[in-house]
Parts: C-alpha cells; structure tokens; sequence
C-alpha cells in the first residue's frame, strides 16, 4: 500500500519591510504561526500545513500560545469552513459588503497553505487567463507553446503546489469565465491542449482548494450558474450582531491602522461610541428603540466604520489638535455613508435631525451640532 505522502514544510516568511502597507496575514503573523507549528502534533488533512486545531486557533485565537483574535464570527461557521476545504468542494463565502468574508479567507489560506496571495479578483474585465495562465509571447514565438514559455496564473499554481487558491467577488465575473472554474472543481484536472501528450493535462495536488467570496448587496452582480453553485458549499458571514463586541473590534483594528500610519493615539471611546452607533443604527435602518431610519446606499459595514475611524484619527493627529472630537468624525463620515450623491447625503442629514438632536450627552449634542460641516 502506498504510504500517504506528508505535507511539505512551508518556507518561514521574510519579515515585513516597514514599507508594506498591508503585509499579508503569513507575513503578519509569522511569529504565531511558527508557535502554532512548533506544537502542533495531531492529525492533518492531506497537503495542510496545520493541523484542523491549530488553524481554529489562528483564526479564532488562543490566549494560551499567545495568538490574538483575528476574525470575530460563528465558531461553527470556521469548522464548517475547514471541513469543507478538506473535501473536494470548494468554499463559497457570502454576505454584505464588510462582514470579513475576505478576511476569513486569508487567514484560512495563510494557516492551511502557508500562503494567501494566490489570488484572484474578480471583475467585469477579468478573463480566463487571467485565472488559468498566459504565454510569454516572446518565447512562444521562438520555441512554441512549451511549458518554459507558459505563464502560470494563481489557479495553475495553487494545483500545482497543492495551496488554496482565493477568488475574491466571483460573481462579478461574466458567466462564461466563472463556469471555466467547473472541470478544475469537479475533476481536479486543468486542460493545457496547446502543450502536448502528458503535459496538456495538469493534475491538483493534495492541498489545492478554493475559497471564493461574494456579496449580496452590490449592484451589476451576474449569478452563479446552477452546475457551478453545485461545486461549492456556500456559508454567509453575518455583520455583528452585538454593539460592544463591534466597538472592540473598531478599537482595536482602527489603533493597528494609525499606529502604522505614525499615529500614537485611537480616538477618544466617547467619539468611537458615535461612530459605531451611527453605523449600526444606518445599517439596520432603524434606532436601537425601534424607529424606523432611511437606510444610505452604503452597507455601513463594520470594515467601513473602522476605515472612518482611521481616517478620523489621522486627520485629528495631522490636521487638528491631536485629540479626535465628534466635528472631525462628521468631516470623515460623509465620505462612508454618501455615496449615490444627494439621496444618501439627504439621509445622513435626515439622521442628524431625527436621531442624534434627540441623544442626551455631551458628545451627542457636539456631533449634532458639527451637522453644518456635512457637504453641501
């Protein structure tokens, strides 16, 4: 009987240079991961660089071997997530914009691969080679279609190498590139037919998977063929359900952000509690007691608000007093909640005068009355 054949070990990733702006989570993470390699011990899928456990750990955290919390969701949606990347099914992760589904994503591929950037982003201009390969003419011309002069794309490479392959926004993709996805799906096999005899077929190794994502509120959203949807196991990433767990979260990724943008200080916890309610109350369409809101055009997700609450941050450190006030959160908001231009913009005002003229505090009564510096 043949002997199952032991993952490979994944290179240990460089350390970040101080100009990355967003490393990715191998690299982020590098130090957790070795920790979670050193112990990890137990029963694997094939082709997995961690084992099932230890890559809960990493997305969820584990305080005891020091890994911090990273995606803030369902347990259960994580194991059925990993359940289904250890078959020969793909993930399918969908929900509104800003729920982490792309977060997730990464973090799955960086513990199961060992590497998250075989990625592809889907779009109205995306093609098949884009996703499969592509030649280098120049040596096409000069020596035909040979395996030197193929370009392999992030499919080609994640069967080659046995590495999860992310497809971010699949269903942005024109039907006829999204079903080129159904034989590699299905078979494990990608046609080469311009290379000849045994090399024209390309087998996955042990290890290959992919995770896509899609969003159910964006506009110009073509639909997933039946036979395509039938190769993947789809799971929906919800936005967070609880205030207090949403306002950590905005505090702790906004405070990652300005610290890598040379700024010391998170905006004040009153000016964050603005923010994240606004938020909430916009996204749901009606106020914590019950009254119904016109909802903007935007999600208000919980990725936008921490975005807000970065550029709130800097824009109180480089261009204020140093300390973010309510008027430099109505400066920065506009931006996240205006977005089809004077509808949304007559919403948010509408906001101002029904819910937050209402609101007892000191910071409420600044935040209405920063009202004027909303655009015209």
């Amino acid at each position: 009987m043949a002997r199952a054949r032991k993952p490979e070990p994944v290179a240990e990733p460089a350390t970040p240079p101080a100009a990355l702006q967003r490393p990715p989570a191998e690299v982020t993470y590098a130090d957790e991961l070795a920790r979670l390699r050193a112990g990890d011990e137990g029963p694997r899928p094939p082709g997995w660089a961690l084992t099932p456990r230890a890559v809960r750990a990493f997305v969820l955290g584990d305080e005891a071997r020091g890994v911090r919390k990273k995606f803030v969701g369902d347990a259960a949606l994580v194991d059925r997530a990993m359940v289904t990347l250890a078959t020969n099914r793909g993930l399918m992760l969908v929900g509104e914009p800003g729920t982490a589904k792309s977060l997730l994503s990464e973090l799955l591929a960086a513990a199961i691969s060992g590497r998250s950037t075989l990625t592809i982003q889907g779009g109205a201009a995306t093609t098949e080679d884009q996703i499969k390969y592509s030649w280098n003419y120049a040596l096409l011309l000069a020596e035909g279609p040979t395996p030197r002069a193929l370009v392999p794309a992030p499919l080609h490479t994640g069967m080659k190498e046995g590495h999860l392959v992310r497809f971010e926004e699949l269903t942005r993709c024109p039907l006829e590139v999204q079903d080129s996805l159904l034989s590699v799906l299905s078979d494990r096999v990608l046609a080469l037919p311009e290379l000849p005899g045994s090399e024209g077929l390309l087998f996955a190794r042990d290890g290959f998977n992919v995770i896509a994502t899609a969003n159910t509120r964006d506009r110009g959203v073509n639909e997933m063929s039946a036979a395509l949807k039938r190769r993947f196991n789809f799971e929906t990433v919800f936005p967070i359900p609880d205030a207090a767990t949403e306002l950590a979260l905005v505090r702790e990724e906004a405070g990652r952000l300005l610290a890598r943008s040379g700024v010391p200080r998170v905006p004040p916890e009153d000016v964050l509690e603005l923010l994240v309610t606004t938020f909430r109350e916009l996204r749901a369409g009606q106020t914590a007691e019950g009254q119904a809101l016109e909802r903007p055009s935007s999600a208000m997700s919980t990725a936008e608000a921490v975005s807000v609450a970065h550029a709130v941050g800097v824009q109180a450190h480089f261009l204020g007093r140093g300390d973010a006030t309510p008027a430099d959160l109505v400066d920065c908001l506009a931006g996240a909640a205006v977005k089809e231009g004077a509808e949304d913009l007559r919403r948010l005002r509408a906001y101002f005068e029904q819910r937050v003229a209402r609101m007892g505090g000191a910071h409420w009564r600044a935040f209405h009355e920063a009202r004027h510096r909303l655009p015209r």
